[in-house]
């Protein structure tokens, strides 16, 4: 990664984490379908950085969500689990020329359907993380499972409508 793409990643980013605190945070679509957008943080950052620095900066983003949701440490697990099921996620839905050491999973790259494929498990693991965590020993399980399906699908479409509308496409040869 040069220092001008890393740039422009960490401004994505910063735009990311100020939209998730400052607009998603009272956002739940009829109680059940909560937006948690700077996933894409993690799940957009390049396909070959190291397992450990990815499990740190989805420790150390989840802890900064944490700070302003009050939620004690619910997105730190969450995010960490993310960081951790990445890299095994990214071998299972490799193309079959594998990856180029430039690519970045985004729908840009990668295209729509890659896309979804790979967000979408990624999204549902912490969603059901999340919300089990919050329902830990209420009995509410269904409550968690049905929020954590809902919140998949409004974040995952949220991801791809932020990316269809502000990133560029690529043109072709």
């Amino acid at each position: 990664m040069n220092i001008r793409s890393l740039i422009s990643f960490l401004a994505f980013a910063i735009l990311i984490i100020l939209a998730q605190i400052l607009l998603l945070k009272n956002l739940a679509l009829f109680g059940v379908a909560f937006g948690f957008l700077y996933v894409m943080v993690i799940l957009d950052l390049p396909i070959s950085i190291k397992p450990i620095p990815l499990l740190l900066i989805g420790f150390g983003l989840g802890l900064f969500i944490d700070v302003f949701y009050d939620t004690t440490g619910m997105h730190a697990a969450s995010a960490t689990l993310l960081g951790f099921i990445r890299p095994h996620w990214l071998k299972l839905v490799s193309p079959t020329g594998g990856y180029d050491d430039n690519n970045k999973p985004n729908l840009r790259e990668m295209g729509l359907s890659w896309y979804i494929t790979y967000a979408l498990p990624l999204v549902l693991a912490y969603t059901l993380v999340f919300f089990l965590v919050d329902t830990w020993g209420t009995g509410n399980l269904l409550e968690a499972f049905n929020k954590g399906f809902f919140s998949t699908i409004f974040t995952v479409a949220l991801a791809i409508l932020v990316q269809l509308l502000f990133f560029k496409r690529r043109r072709g040869i």
